[in-house]
Parts: C-alpha cells; structure tokens; sequence
C-alpha cells in the first residue's frame, strides 16, 4: 500500500504559505503521494504571482519580530508589539512582510515560488477548490 498525504490549505498570507510546502515537499521527498487541496485564501499559494503575499501580524501572537539587519544585540531583541499598535500604525503589515521576506533571504530560505516549483517537480498535486475558484471570481488564467 503507498503512502498519501492530504493537506488542506486555507491560508492565504507569506507565514501561512509555508507550512503546506514545506510539509508537501517533505512527504514528496519520503516517497508520500502528496495532494494540496487549496480553498477560500488558500487559493493564494497558487496564483501565478506570489510576491504579492503578505505578512498578517495581527492577531498573531506567536510573532515576535526580530529584525534582519544591524548589530546582533539589535538582532536578538523580540520586538513584541501590542495589537492595537500594529492595526493603528498605517503600513504595518507591509513592513511586517519586508521585515519577514528580508529575514527568509538572510537565512537561505527557498521562496514561496520556489517551494512550490520543488513540490510541482516532486509531483504533488494541487488542486483549488472550483466553488471557492467562483465565489471569489478567479478565471483559470490567474493559476
């Protein structure tokens, strides 16, 4: 009997992007047959653009954020900010994303496309959910 690994992604930010890669491509890699089944923002990982993806920190309270340059003091600190201060300040989820896509290059980490492309060369299959597909209005040239 083969071995099959069915993962649900509903996720549609830079963080929540990862763990169904990282998870796929792992299971590909250990002889799994692996299938993604993406729905509601989910839909997001597999856009033909994903540079667009971003960080959501709100509401997101296992994210202490360190930041990607400057001395390792500076490096080390766990900036824990309150919520109201993260919905309050404009710009914040984009600095969130910069911060975190700064971070991910730092340390050698594939990219959300190139994970994907890893999984797509492992054979994983994908597979959008078609209601989700129409109740958000996507056409098939946007996958």
């Amino acid at each position: 009997m083969s071995k099959k690994l069915a993962i649900i992604a509903t996720k549609g930010t830079l963080d929540w992007a990862y763990p169904p890669f990282i998870l796929a491509s792992t299971a590909a890699a250990l002889g799994y047959d692996v299938q993604v089944f993406c729905t509601f923002y989910g839909l997001q990982l597999l856009r033909k653009d994903t540079s667009c993806l971003k960080v959501s920190p709100l509401g997101n309270p296992g994210m202490p954020m360190k930041m990607p340059f400057g001395p390792k003091w500076f490096r080390d600190i766990n900036w824990n900010i309150p919520n109201i201060i993260q919905a309050g300040i404009p710009g914040y989820e984009s600095l969130a994303t910069a911060l975190m896509k700064q971070t991910i290059a730092n340390n050698g980490v594939a990219t959300i496309a190139e994970l994907r492309e890893m999984c797509q060369e492992a054979e994983v299959k994908f597979l959008a959910c078609q209601m989700t597909v129409e109740l958000f209005g996507f056409e098939h040239s946007d996958f």
